[in-house]
């Protein structure tokens, strides 16, 4: 009878799992945080901070999935034995691919007010699993402008092609030009190298993307290590702004989680269909650095401002990509 009863559980779970229709959240096991997603030949790729005390901060994992469902872990793609530079705080990782390699920019150590050798750094790989190596073997920003941290980079193509570094903590942003190679900043035509574009309410972890031809600025607020950590956002006519905050669009639900921000968003190819990556901090948890990456749909309304997200465990429903 008990081989019975167990032959039933075994079919019942066999069923659920095949009928299984959400991603769950948070996506994958193990604590991350400042996931950066973005889409690579047809398949969903995470790249995030492995959320644990700076000094262990010296590696990075990704993640990839065809259907937003199944996730695969890319073990240490980069580490500190291939950045000979960074020795701790390994943070928030960007990545473009470009003439058929994959760049990977990233923070790292931490640095406080120009005292120190560290910040923001650029890897390369010819796959997006990696293996990374040091692109310059230094850091591409090293030093505080416009009273920005270089840290939480984001890397930005513009419609004509030319791409820009977003970037910055301490609560003020910074853009600056790209050159070609990523191996340098180049000066705009004023002859400065860096512009402070910082909303209102800004902290840190901007991104951008385009939409119906507006330039969509989203950044975090609040203390990440707290639970009013959260997610607004701003829109202009181009990358440099003005950007004027419109609202918040992101944060805690006390019947779901703590803490939710530092995101980035994916949009669908060839659709109007937008998801946002984010951290959040588990109810139970106290432990600053004990963040899980999850994913919700993210829409618009007719006249395109962003609806606010709710949070959930169920997560999204499978998306291949065609």
């Amino acid at each position: 009878m008990k081989l019975i009863y167990y032959s039933i559980f075994l079919i019942l779970f066999h069923s659920v799992q095949a009928q299984q229709k959400t991603s769950g959240n948070p996506l994958f096991p193990g604590w991350y945080a400042d996931p950066e997603a973005t889409i690579f030949n047809k398949e969903y790729w995470i790249y995030p901070t492995y959320s644990d005390v700076y000094q262990k901060q010296v590696y990075f994992d990704a993640f990839s999935s065809k259907d937003l469902i199944t996730w695969k872990k890319h073990a240490k793609i980069v580490d500190t034995s291939a950045i000979k530079w960074a020795k701790k705080a390994m943070w928030a990782p960007a990545i473009v691919q470009k003439d058929k390699k994959y760049y990977l920019f990233f923070g790292a150590n931490d640095i406080q007010i120009n005292q120190e050798l560290g910040g923001i750094g650029v890897a390369v790989a010819e796959k997006p699993q990696g293996p990374f190596k040091d692109l310059i073997g230094k850091p591409l920003i090293s030093q505080f402008q416009h009273g920005a941290q270089p840290i939480d980079q984001f890397v930005f193509k513009d419609k004509d092609g030319q791409y820009y570094i977003i970037y910055g903590g301490w609560k003020h942003c910074n853009i600056a030009r790209l050159s070609p190679d990523f191996k340098s900043i180049i000066p705009f035509e004023d002859g400065n190298l860096f512009k402070e574009i910082t909303p209102s309410g800004y902290v840190e972890g901007p991104i951008m993307f385009i939409r119906n031809n507006k330039y969509y600025f989203m950044w975090s607020e609040g203390g990440w290590t707290g639970p009013n950590y959260s997610v607004a956002y701003a829109v202009a006519d181009s990358p440099f702004g003005p950007f004027e905050r419109k609202e918040k669009i992101l944060k805690q639900d006390p019947q779901v989680a703590t803490g939710a921000g530092h995101h980035s968003v994916i949009q669908v190819p060839h659709t109007d269909q937008w998801y946002i990556v984010y951290h959040r901090r588990p109810l139970d948890e106290t432990d600053r650095n004990h963040r899980v990456t999850c994913i919700e749909p993210m829409y618009f309304d007719e006249k395109g401002d962003i609806l606010p997200v709710k949070l959930s465990f169920e997560g999204v429903k499978a998306q291949k990509i065609k």
